[in-house]
């Protein structure tokens, strides 16, 4: 059993008024008064009883008493988001995925720009199979992050699920990426043990992939695994494609 994470600041007892008040900056600014400055809310007696619960439970590593106590502190301040993601937080942890996604997607309701919660509910979608649902969060995901590593999953979630056109598309983008050179992923080697390869191998793996079952132009695709080869000549998954083609 993993340890539940705290996600949001605290100073004492002032961690729930603290929460509470974080969106109100935003409406001051709203309404254009920055320099007002949001008054701290008291914290409520339950809140400071199920605070205790949970920071004591944390101490004595009692981490279902301090998930409980969490929930307790979640009903009295429903409004807290930061709460809300730590519940999240504490489900993907200790996969417990379907619980991490559906906290995830409360989140989302109020603000589906919530970067962690998308983060969050596309690998829960991932894991529990759920491809084209972790694929919609990937994708929100990059247009708030411009991420190559959540570029890099769209493309093969859209290979999955036989999106071939949009896979291609997101892999020329991957492409182009200057910063996709620096970047590692890891493969089980010719012994099967797991080593680092460059993203681009696997690019153009994909690439290749994808070119055969778009077009079915086994040229073009053993053009793509000889380049693959060409970087990492030890790439597995590369060389068995390129002698699928040959």
């Amino acid at each position: 059993m993993k340890r539940i994470v705290i996600i949001f600041l605290i100073s004492g007892l002032s961690m729930a008024a603290g929460a509470q008040t974080q969106k109100q900056p935003a409406k001051a600014e709203s309404a254009k008064t920055p320099t007002t400055q949001p008054a701290k809310q008291a914290v409520s007696p339950l809140t400071e009883h199920f605070y205790k619960k949970y920071i004591t439970a944390l101490q004595w590593s009692d981490y279902e008493v301090a998930k409980d106590a969490l929930y307790d502190l979640i009903i009295e301040n429903p409004a807290n988001d930061s709460l809300i993601f730590s519940l999240a937080f504490y489900y993907y942890e200790n996969e417990k995925f379907a619980s991490a996604v559906l906290v995830s997607q409360q989140l989302l309701a109020r603000n589906p720009k919530n970067i962690p919660a998308l983060e969050i509910s596309a690998v829960g979608y991932e894991v529990m199979g759920v491809p084209d649902r972790s694929l919609q969060n990937y994708e929100s995901l990059y247009l708030l992050t411009n991420n190559v590593n959540t570029l890099y999953k769209m493309s093969f979630l859209q290979y999955d699920l036989k999106r071939f056109t949009e896979c291609l598309a997101t892999i020329d983008i991957l492409l182009a990426k200057p910063e996709l050179d620096a970047l590692k992923v890891t493969f089980n080697d010719v012994e099967n043990k797991p080593k680092e390869y460059p993203m681009k191998v696997s690019v153009l793996n994909l690439k290749g992939l994808a070119v055969q079952e778009q077009f079915g132009d086994k040229a073009a695709a053993k053009k793509l695994f000889e380049e693959a080869l060409a970087i990492a000549p030890d790439f597995v998954m590369a060389k068995q494609n390129l002698a699928k083609v040959k």
